[in-house]
């Protein structure tokens, strides 16, 4: 909050007190509580003015407070009412200055209105002091919450607020992570979980899904038939997540792990166990597995802290490269616009015309850099939505057409593995369209959650020597290293070079996309 807005605040207790005091004070027509209450006007005036004034405002308080003593302790006898006073100065002071003026305020009005009332009434009755007492209490807890909208003010102001409570967390996140023991790899964890669960029960489908939005998302799964079925399983976990309970039908089951992942299977046809038996099992399941449930929840925290960080640092570098890079290479093309119109001889005119065609396709791969640090995918959108989105825009920015061919089901894989997909695959046609000089691109995006496999073929003059400064290939395995993938690059029929990556438990061939999924941009 701003300290023109706290000088509001200050400005209108003062008022609401004035009107509250004065209201009893008019209806009694009290002639010396009328001219305390006078003063108190003149005196709160001219305390809003002083506090306006930089060079003032801090010997404020303490003076408004020994004056509002000095009248209320002037009143006490003839009108307990002015006595209410007493709470202003000290929630003033400690709205401006913090608690340590407040306190100071409170002190100079109570010598101020026990010394006043002593010496002009030579005593005190229990009931006046009982009046003085209680006002005094209530300016003290005035001040104590004028002490806390102060420091939330200027935890407001102070941008670096978050960057210093963001340092001291991750110190202490850097200081504890030599304490986990099991690590934070997300795969590993739920894993981990399913051998356990496996452990106790025999199963031939078995899934640990985690919840992302008003869906279950499979982290991990396993069948002992490749094409087992594993939607019966799904719309079990689904129901038991809703619920929050553990459910059993059928040979199927499933159970929520505290507030995270569901665990979810069927049990083998060779297991001669009856639902009441299961129930059993998976009550001592849960007791086993909850410490690694709350071990992964962790690790998807720290997952998601990873991606924002990242996402964050991506906007960035696109809102500083659109607004300096681009916009200075932009200027010098502006120049040699300039120049080109008079040139000094035909062979400065073929210099300038070749340099504004250098400068012209600069400033279109900072713009196509741009919208790739800026490109992500939507909550709305499927990996293949957005691989196909991408797609159309390179394609109409580069001219070489690009066909996308989509083989999904509707279970999400998980944000971070969607994430790091798209990128290597975006980062895959990027390299198609700047080096490869190819005249067409393929992608095939097949996803059957927790796997998945893109490639992305083109027919261009294969895998050449990599320049110094090229990192494009080592960012990519790195990203496939993140979600546990495997990234390869093959020679194909055309001649040209093929990029794919594979996540999931097993890695063997997807069926292929029909006729009609196959989306050309």
């Amino acid at each position: 909050m701003p300290r023109r807005q706290l000088l509001r605040v200050t400005a209108g207790a003062r008022i609401f007190t004035f009107l509250a005091v004065g209201a009893p004070v008019l209806w009694y027509r009290d002639g010396q509580a009328l001219v305390a209450l006078g003063a108190l006007g003149v005196l709160w005036a001219l305390a809003v003015i002083a506090e306006s004034r930089r060079e003032t405002w801090q010997v404020v308080p303490v003076a408004e407070a020994g004056l509002v003593g000095l009248v209320c302790g002037l009143s006490v006898v003839d009108s307990s009412a002015i006595v209410a006073a007493l709470i202003v100065p000290p929630f003033a002071a400690a709205l401006l200055g913090g608690l340590r003026p407040g306190l100071l305020a409170l002190s100079s009005e109570l010598v101020f209105l026990v010394t006043t009332g002593l010496v002009v009434n030579g005593a005190l009755t229990a009931e006046q002091g009982f009046t003085m007492f209680t006002w005094s209490m209530g300016a003290l807890g005035l001040a104590l919450i004028g002490n806390f909208v102060h420091g939330s003010s200027l935890g407001e102001v102070n941008g670096l607020t978050p960057y210093l409570d963001a340092q001291r967390l991750i110190r202490q996140l850097l200081d504890l992570s030599g304490d986990l023991d099991s690590g934070l790899d997300v795969i590993s964890l739920a894993g981990s979980i399913a051998s356990d669960v496996r452990d106790a029960l025999p199963t031939s489908i078995l899934a640990v899904y985690l919840p992302r939005g008003e869906v279950l998302v499979p982290l991990v799964s396993s069948a002992e038939d490749r094409l087992g079925d594993t939607s019966e399983a799904e719309a079990l976990a689904v129901e038991s997540w809703t619920r929050s309970a553990p459910l059993v039908h059928e040979r199927r089951f499933a159970f929520p792990l505290g507030d995270g992942a569901v665990v979810a299977g069927a049990l083998s046809p060779d297991a001669d166990l009856a639902d009441e038996e299961v129930e059993r099992v998976i009550l001592t399941v849960c007791d086993q597995v909850r410490s690694k449930a709350v071990q992964l929840d962790t690790a998807l925290l720290f997952s998601d802290f990873r991606d924002l960080a990242s996402a964050d640092v991506r906007q960035r570098l696109a809102r500083e490269m659109h607004d300096g890079i681009a916009q200075d290479i932009a200027s010098l093309g502006y120049l040699v616009d300039a120049l080109a119109a008079k040139p000094a001889s035909d062979k400065q005119a073929q210099q300038l015309a070749m340099l504004r065609e250098r400068i012209t396709k600069i400033v279109a791969e900072v713009r196509q850099s741009v919208l790739t640090l800026r490109t992500s995918i939507g909550e709305s959108q499927s990996l293949g939505a957005a691989i196909s989105s991408v797609a159309r825009h390179l394609s109409d920015s580069s001219g070489i057409p690009i066909q996308v061919s989509l083989d999904e089901k509707s279970t999400r894989l998980r944000p971070e593995v969607e994430s790091e997909l798209f990128r290597i695959a975006q980062e895959s046609m990027n390299n198609a369209i700047k080096h490869a000089q190819c005249s067409s691109i393929e992608v095939v995006c097949r996803v059957h959650a927790p796997e998945a496999e893109i490639s992305v073929s083109d027919d261009g003059r294969g895998l050449q020597q990599a320049r110094a400064d090229s990192h494009g290939l080592k960012i990519m395995r790195e990203r496939a290293r993140l979600i546990d993938g495997e990234l390869r690059l093959d020679s194909n029929s055309t001649g040209g070079l093929t990029v794919s990556v594979r996540v999931g438990n097993t890695l063997g061939a997807f069926p292929g996309p029909t006729d009609a999924e196959r989306v050309s941009p």
